[in-house]
């Protein structure tokens, strides 16, 4: 108990030192406030029967009515399995690919080659899914786009990736990839900096090969980092790429490409059906905590790693 107390008066000594940084804290701590707690009053539309002309308050209050509405509606049952199907795929291909393009960028010895090619791969992060929606969509076109052209030359029938539901949860997670494991290797890049390379030396001093450092010394040290990215990346369960879906989907694969993310925008701000919607959003959050909170007692139970 006193180890505790010295514990907190040392840490409070420290605040009350560095008085002057937590100032700085302090737009931050605005901007957390106004926009993203203040708003969270808004989740009681969930459990009313909203009224534009009622307002929040004075709208009819409904309870659990339009959660149970929720789970007795075929079409939200067919766009959260699609979820959970394009999200697994996500993490299934696209969770290790930073830590592969991570662990290659590493081995590179030429530090200027290294810049170009982590430049060049984060550029693609920095476009909207507007922009990139549009250029695939031309890339991909089975009349005017490149790979048409290659499959026609081929005597092969062009496919329309994006309109063919066999192919579009595929092309999906391939674009999502390439759009995004640049920018994502960054934080992995960082843990593998932090490595010791006295470890390296020893190593090499023992005769081992640089495929066996990075087996040995550099997956196992980064480990941690690996293990609090997945479990926030399970923590997002249900969040299955919303402006990379809209932008690329269509009546055709409108099926599998469906999502929560899209079924919450048609029904509340198309339909105007804003208490339902919000109780989608609710449950789908709700759903995200409860995989942090699984993933996390599942990481700490296998391993010594876990956000808490």
């Amino acid at each position: 108990m006193n180890k505790q107390n010295d514990s907190l008066r040392f840490q409070l000594q420290q605040y009350l030192i560095h008085w002057d940084l937590f100032l700085l804290f302090i737009p931050l701590l605005l901007y957390l406030i106004i926009f993203h707690y203040k708003p969270m009053f808004g989740i009681v539309i969930a459990f009313k029967d909203f009224k534009l002309t009622y307002g929040v308050w004075d709208s009819e209050w409904v309870g659990l009515s339009n959660f149970t509405k929720l789970m007795r509606t075929p079409s939200f049952i067919r766009v959260f399995f699609n979820t959970i199907k394009i999200s697994l795929l996500r993490i299934i291909f696209g969770f290790p690919m930073p830590i592969l393009f991570a662990l290659l960028l590493n081995e590179l010895h030429s530090a200027r080659y290294k810049k170009v090619v982590q430049t060049i791969s984060y550029l693609p992060h920095f476009l909207s899914w507007v922009i990139l929606g549009g250029i695939f969509i031309s890339f991909l076109s089975p009349t005017n786009g490149p790979i048409g052209s290659i499959m026609s030359s081929m005597g092969l029938t062009p496919i329309y990736f994006l309109g063919n539901k066999n192919w579009f949860v595929p092309t999906l997670i391939i674009t999502g990839i390439w759009q995004s494991v640049g920018w994502n290797s960054i934080i992995y890049l960082a843990a593998i900096s932090g490595v010791s390379q006295e470890l390296y030396e020893a190593a090499e001093i023992d005769g081992a090969t640089r495929f066996q450092n990075v087996i040995y010394i550099t997956i196992p040290s980064i480990m941690p980092t690996v293990t609090i990215m997945f479990i926030l990346g399970m923590g997002g369960i249900l969040n299955a790429g919303f402006d990379q879906i809209f932008n690329l989907y269509n009546e055709a694969v409108m099926s599998v490409a469906d999502i929560i993310d899209t079924y919450v925008y048609r029904r509340g701000l198309v339909e105007m059906d804003y208490s339902f919607s919000t109780a989608v959003g609710l449950f789908k959050n709700v759903v995200g905590f409860a995989f942090v909170l699984a993933t996390n007692a599942f990481a700490r139970r296998f391993s010594e790693y876990g956000l808490w």
